[in-house]
């Protein structure tokens, strides 16, 4: 809560009392003048959690208490349209094709992996996180359900160049499921500002374990038990640099490393029976996975002003990434038969993957409240792979795999926007080429190359109702491309009654998003709804099915056509000055559909998050919430709901310098758990899995923040009056201003 005071009572102030008293007989007005002191008057403003337009949605992590506790997967939990289930996996609008930006440039590391990175980034280290439904055809197209930007904290690079000092953030954190800790620094000095950040993390989930059943159409059945438990190191640091020419232009510097590694460690009890496995038999094993993956990025960012309202602007931005992987896998048996290969196997797979990104931008005002976009990108990606295979430490080559992945994208979009007083309007066109080229050094695939073109058009329209008001309709299409991963033909064997391979005539994607929103506030609500619709006719989906020699296949096809309709909501009311609730929520009803598989499913789906933030006595800040959801589908299945509950409780020492909590997390299933069934009917099987996740947890965060007080507060009200103005010139809503006079 920020509390703003006027306190007049320091000086004496002689104020005239005017007391007028009109006779009846004269009219004569007599004045009376008496001195008075001023009361103090404490006006009270928070901070507004949510700024909502129609194609936007951006939750303040800053200004939310629960981020000097939690991680940023914690944060995602409360961010409107964005889910987060019971084993960690991210939906937005209820779709996992999504891409990552950081500072509103495209992030490999975290798109490859977002919820482990997330999980071990702390979300102080977070400015906001922005929910891009229609990212506009500035944005590449690529991600069905839009964008998610992570805007880091970091100084702004236009602040007033008196403002110099530094100012920065230490935390610890330890408890059941992981350790932490990072440092946050950031300053100004000149022309020159500044900003670093360096985490760890050593995250350990626990034990979880499945159990699975499947059953051939033909009589076979296999029932499999298996333990699995999972360790996760992470180490991330960036480094900001911005350097104010001079009124007119700006350059900005940025890297970005980060390091993960994953070992696994699981044992497996199978048994098999019926048809050509007579009574059965049964078998142990277990696998040792390792995988580490390190990634670079870095850019520089170039933007010239051609006028002094700064909306007449060119800008220039060039960025790496670098991100090699090795994974390790050994899978040992404990037995032996005539039935299958059960012979130890290990495989070491080596992957390597360079992008270049060139991009340019050009804004120009062609009226009042009109301004015309023009851009052009250019993305050189380079992968290779070398995926190693041996049986009894033997070298296989005849199931080894060595290839490269070339992908050039060249594009170009057009955008118009337009802004008059109730009526706003945003058109634009962006045109993809893709090239892709694939060559095999070693293995079963075939080189091959294709090149295609994507017409991607985005429109949105916003009328403000009113003052706390607004509605608008919103049109995009977007596309996601299959990855080396989906085309990939290589064969993986290292489970001895499965394959999976991916498939190389893969198509692009297109998505087309139709979203209904209402936007509304007053000074203790906030709600928005936004109603969507959403189809796609060659959706890439995995599927399984068994081969002759009963081995489980597993790859992907554009086999699926998919509509999905529903109703998105989040409300904030602050129902006293020291009592906030929250819900955030979804129900979709989704329809799939696959000719080629002669296969379909339907069925609705609905997920809320509801929680109270509370300010207790000793300026104790206490926070929780209950997240559920119900089941969901695929095509060829279903996988159930869950129901998890999370609190912290937070206390702030030293004039808010030293910040110490406790937060804790817990499934509602019996031990904390969370029990997860899917079941799955394949073209010539059916299977059914129970996964008991160890989702409680509890743990303890201590943070100090350090460095010059007077500038942190100078730049705290700067950043909050920028912010106000942002939205009343945008319509964007604010939500908690209230006052009180003491």
């Amino acid at each position: 809560m920020k509390k703003i005071k006027f306190l007049l009572a320091t000086m004496m102030l002689m104020t005239s009392a005017v007391v007028m008293a009109q006779t009846e007989q004269n009219d004569t007005v007599i004045y009376k003048e008496s001195d008075e002191m001023l009361k103090e008057v404490e006006i009270v403003a928070q901070k507004p959690l949510v700024k909502m337009k129609v194609d936007k949605m951006t939750y303040n992590v800053a200004q939310d208490e629960d981020s000097k506790s939690s991680t940023v997967l914690d944060m995602l939990r409360k961010v409107p349209m964005v889910t987060v289930d019971g084993q960690d996996n991210i939906t937005v609008n209820g779709s996992s094709s999504f891409k990552v930006y950081v500072d509103g440039l495209p992030n490999v590391m975290f798109s490859s992996n977002p919820s482990m990175v997330f999980k071990s980034m702390p979300a102080s280290a977070v400015k906001s996180i922005e929910v891009i439904t229609n990212p506009g055809a500035k944005y590449d197209a690529e991600g069905a359900a839009g964008v998610l930007n992570i805007v880091m904290n970091k100084q702004n690079t236009q602040a007033a160049q008196s403002m110099n000092g530094y100012n920065g953030t230490v935390r610890a954190s330890a408890g059941t499921k992981q350790l932490g800790a990072s440092v946050f620094l950031n300053g100004q000095q000149g022309k020159l500002s500044y900003s670093a950040n360096v985490m760890t993390s050593y995250n350990k989930p626990g034990n979880t374990t499945t159990e699975m059943e499947q059953i051939q159409d033909n009589g076979v059945s296999q029932i499999l038990t298996s333990d699995n438990d999972l360790k996760t190191p992470f180490t991330m640091g960036s480094l900001s640099l911005g350097y104010q020419i001079d009124d007119m232009s700006a350059l900005n510097l940025t890297a970005q490393v980060n390091s993960m590694n994953t070992k696994t460690t699981g044992t497996t009890y199978t048994t098999m029976g019926g048809a050509a496995y007579g009574s059965g038999f049964s078998y142990g094993s277990t696998t040792d996975m390792k995988m580490s993956r390190t990634s670079f990025s870095g850019s520089i960012d170039y933007q010239r002003f051609f006028n002094k309202q700064h909306t007449h602007s060119l800008g220039f931005t060039y960025q790496l990434n670098y991100s090699p992987a090795t994974t390790e896998t050994t899978n040992n048996f404990l037995d032996t038969s005539s039935y299958i290969d059960l012979t130890n196997r290990y495989s070491e797979n080596k992957d390597k993957t360079t992008n270049h990104i060139f991009q340019l931008d050009y804004s120009l005002p062609i009226g009042i409240g009109q301004t015309l976009n023009l851009g052009s990108k250019l993305q050189l990606h380079d992968a290779t792979s070398d995926s190693k295979y041996y049986l009894k430490d033997v070298y296989d080559p005849s199931t080894s795999s060595e290839y490269e992945y070339k992908n050039t994208i060249l594009a170009g979009y057009g955008e118009y926007v337009g802004n008059w007083e109730k009526f706003g309007v945003k058109a634009g066109l962006r045109y993809e080429y893709t090239w892709q080229d694939v060559k095999y050094q070693l293995g079963n695939g075939q080189d091959f190359n294709t090149g295609y073109g994507s017409l991607v058009p985005t429109a949105s329209m916003q009328y403000n109702l009113g003052v706390g008001s607004n509605i608008g309709l919103t049109y995009n299409m977007r596309i996601s491309r299959p990855g080396i991963s989906y085309l990939n033909p290589y064969v993986d064997k290292s489970n001895p009654i499965a394959l999976f391979y991916g498939n190389p005539d893969l198509d692009v994607e297109k998505a087309h998003n139709i979203s209904l929103v209402y936007n509304a506030f007053t000074q203790k609500l906030m709600v928005n709804l936004n109603l969507h619709h959403n189809f796609v006719d060659n959706a890439i989906s995995q599927y399984s099915f068994y081969d002759d020699n009963n081995l489980l296949n597993t790859t992907y096809g554009n086999v699926v056509k998919s509509h999905q309709t529903g109703l998105s909501g989040y409300v904030s009311y602050l129902l006293t000055k020291n009592t906030r609730i929250f819900f955030n929520g979804a129900v979709n009803y989704i329809d799939l559909r696959s000719t080629a598989l002669d296969q379909k499913n339907s069925g609705w789906t609905a997920n809320v998050m509801g929680g109270v933030q509370q300010t207790l006595p000793w300026d104790l800040k206490l926070s929780a919430f209950v997240i559920s959801s119900t089941k969901s589908y695929t095509l060829q299945g279903w996988s159930s709901g869950f129901n998890l509950i999370t609190a912290s409780l937070s206390k702030s020492l030293l004039k808010n310098k030293l910040n110490l909590s406790i937060s804790g997390l817990m499934g509602l299933n019996k031990g904390g758990n969370l029990s997860i069934e899917t079941y799955s009917r394949g073209k010539n099987f059916s299977s059914r899995n129970a996964v008991k996740v160890p989702i409680y947890g509890v743990t303890f965060t201590v943070s100090y923040t350090f460095g010059n007080a007077k500038i942190a507060q100078k730049q705290h009200q700067s950043r909050v009056q920028n912010d106000f103005i942002e939205q009343q010139s945008q319509g964007e809503m604010i939500n908690s201003i209230g006052s009180e006079t003491k």
